[in-house]
């Protein structure tokens, strides 16, 4: 079974990250680090999750141009608490900064048992749950999130004052870890962006339309700018306090500070959490058996591990328009 759209073309892993790594070179990024861009950016492609892959390149090269993303700032450690430290990511490129405040998580956890790292002045990771499979793939269980500008209605608002404030949790598994990537909304804008482009309707109800009602329609949603919290007001809840314990604990910015404009989606505050897994073998395999005996149910990162295998048989799935305009970058 296809798991891509007719939109889709398929592209061999190497060649989308020898075309980004050039475009990022190009703009200021060293060599190593415009490799490790790349490389983020097309995993999310071949993971199946197109919303914060190469369909959000363009927008990260406008956050270049603007100055919002400095490509070769790095993070720095300005506090350290033992196994927690606080960091600044002097606002270079977001994926990069999660990426290494992830590795240090682990790194804290190897000495402590968990390490966790609070990162102010970043910008958007793209795929979070690139950074629960990086702490998974070290052998260590792993929680991460980070807020955003607002985006969301409180429960009771219909004004956009919270963020959709994604949530990754990752548990490693030797056939394949168990990973949780979800957003605060029911549906990541991304991800309405993808269904409305498509001409989808959502699977079940994303959001308001114009009048109040609830719709499947992703791209009257995207127009209200009001999304559905995940479990109603409990989902609203959760953003909240996520957008709390991350400006708290990385001492930076909270939701209500950033402006509602994804083009100036800037200063964003992020937690990455790390541990060392206990002694206790075979229990995920268990867990995991358990759901798999009932054909039909899924589990967190059951989907990412399927995209991945086909697009090892049959190359990265990328949507053709937006290849055709990342090539055409490689003339600039």
């Amino acid at each position: 079974m296809t798991l891509y759209s007719q939109y889709m073309i398929r592209i061999a892993y190497n060649e989308i990250v020898e075309v980004l790594s050039s475009i990022l070179e190009n703009r200021g990024f060293t060599s190593s680090r415009a490799r490790m861009s790349a490389e983020l950016f097309t995993d999310a492609n071949r993971d199946g999750v197109y919303s914060h892959g190469l369909d959000r390149f363009g927008r990260f090269l406008r956050y270049l141009s603007a100055g919002l993303v400095i490509p070769d700032a790095e993070p720095e450690r300005v506090w350290s608490g033992g196994a927690l430290e606080r960091w600044d990511g002097h606002s270079g490129p977001g994926s990069l900064n999660a990426h290494a405040a992830m590795a240090r998580a682990c790194e804290l956890a190897e000495a402590n048992g968990i390490g966790c790292v609070a990162l102010a002045n970043t910008n958007h990771w793209m795929r979070g749950g690139a950074y629960g499979w990086q702490a998974a793939d070290a052998g260590y269980l792993g929680i991460c999130w980070t807020n955003t500008m607002p985006n969301l209605p409180p429960w009771g608002s219909d004004k956009p004052l919270i963020g959709n404030n994604p949530l990754i949790i990752a548990v490693p598994r030797p056939d394949g870890h168990v990973v949780l990537d979800m957003a605060m909304s029911q549906f990541s804008y991304g991800a309405l962006s993808r269904y409305a482009k498509e001409g989808r309707e959502l699977p079940v109800p994303g959001g308001y339309d114009k009048n109040d009602r609830l719709t499947t329609d992703a791209a009257a949603v995207e127009s209200t700018g009001r999304p559905l919290p995940i479990g109603f007001w409990k989902g609203s809840g959760l953003s909240i306090l996520l957008d709390l314990l991350a400006a708290l604990l990385s001492g930076g910015r909270a939701v209500c500070d950033m402006p509602a404009d994804p083009d100036k989606e800037t200063g964003v505050s992020q937690v990455f959490i790390a541990f060392s897994p206990p002694d206790h073998p075979g229990l995920t395999d268990r867990v995991v058996a358990s759901l798999e005996a009932e054909g039909k149910a899924r589990y967190p990162g059951k989907g990412a591990l399927a995209h991945r295998e086909e697009s090892r048989i049959h190359g990265v799935a990328v949507d053709e328009e937006v290849w055709k305009d990342i090539k055409a970058l490689l003339k600039d």
